[in-house]
């Protein structure tokens, strides 16, 4: 299997390198980054023998597969169906799209192609939340309320690694998609009812620094979800799940019960890396021909979801 990770000296184009490499059968033949100086440094240290400045360059390639994009958002819908155009699987980094719009076209292109389409889910394959997902698939679990914090301290146009960036990151399209999407997940449907409140507009950013969600599901399931760049303290998600059998505090790939003792995840996957999970569903998906976990048409009920969210906030 041969891929090209776009935006690959970005945070996440990083992570999925390093996951990337972890995979037997796998060789990343290209890398694009819109810096021509740092795309082939990066390319010469990890012994890759393309760099290209951009996606069209690289899908011109006859030694490219696939493409895992990991771009800024507003980029994912073109660059994903021109992927799909192309002939090649995509896997989108979260989020597919910072639209519904945009996320119904990602759907119909990969209808039409037949190709594996992905978005990064990344949430579904943690080992943490397989944990939990395990459980209620086997009946053992039933989720009454998850109780979920996203907070950063992001004032500027910074990624995860603290660098500058061009574009504009956004609690509700990007962060909120990560719980939306999960909280659906492991409550079997789409939520039948959401509301979104918003705080102040950041005078430059121009987007709202702190949001609150909450979601209902068929079952009777409810979730809050607070969010913030304002925070100043610990970065990160923090998922608290409050069920009928005890109560679960996820944080990324590492689970605790409701008195902070940890629980031993060793089985639950081939890796305690849901980066390297994700990458390998899309891989083994593309090789064995079949809809991946956490497919675009999956995933479009939440961005359905964020979309009624985003109506109801002023």
């Amino acid at each position: 299997m041969k891929i090209c990770v776009a935006g690959a000296y970005g945070a996440f184009g990083m992570k999925h390198l390093d996951a990337l490499a972890e995979i037997e059968g796998v060789e990343v033949t290209s890398i694009m980054g819109p810096n021509k100086e740092k795309i082939e440094a990066l390319a010469a240290k990890r012994g890759i023998g393309h760099a290209g400045t951009t996606l069209e360059e690289c899908l011109a390639r006859k030694d490219i597969d696939a493409v895992i994009l990991s771009t800024p958002t507003q980029m994912h819908s073109e660059q994903a169906i021109a992927c799909m155009d192309a002939g090649k699987h995509v896997m989108i980094e979260i989020p597919m799209a910072d639209s519904l719009e945009d996320s119904r076209a990602i759907v119909a292109k990969q209808e039409e192609t037949g190709l594996v389409a992905m978005a990064g889910q990344v949430r579904r394959f943690n080992p943490s939340h397989q944990w939990i997902h395990n459980k209620i698939e086997a009946g053992e679990l039933k989720v009454q309320q998850m109780d979920v914090q996203t907070y950063f301290f992001r004032r500027t146009n910074t990624n995860a690694k603290g660098e500058p960036r061009t574009w504009t990151d956004h609690l509700l399209w990007h962060h909120a998609c990560h719980t939306v999407d999960l909280f659906q997940y492991q409550t079997g449907g789409q939520a039948v009812a959401a509301f979104g409140l918003q705080g102040p507009y950041h005078p430059d950013l121009g987007i709202a620094l702190d949001m609150v969600i909450g979601l209902k599901a068929a079952n009777g399931a409810i979730c809050t979800l607070s969010l913030s760049f304002n925070n100043d303290g610990p970065l990160g998600t923090y998922f608290r799940y409050i069920c009928d059998k005890g109560t679960y505090i996820a944080r990324y790939d590492d689970l605790f019960d409701g008195n902070e003792n940890q629980i031993d995840l060793r089985d639950v996957a081939v890796s305690n890396n849901g980066i390297e999970l994700i990458d390998r569903e899309f891989i083994s998906a593309i090789q064995e021909k079949r809809t991946p976990n956490s497919s675009v048409a999956d995933v479009l009920s939440a961005m359905e979801t964020l979309d009624r969210i985003d109506k109801t906030m002023s």
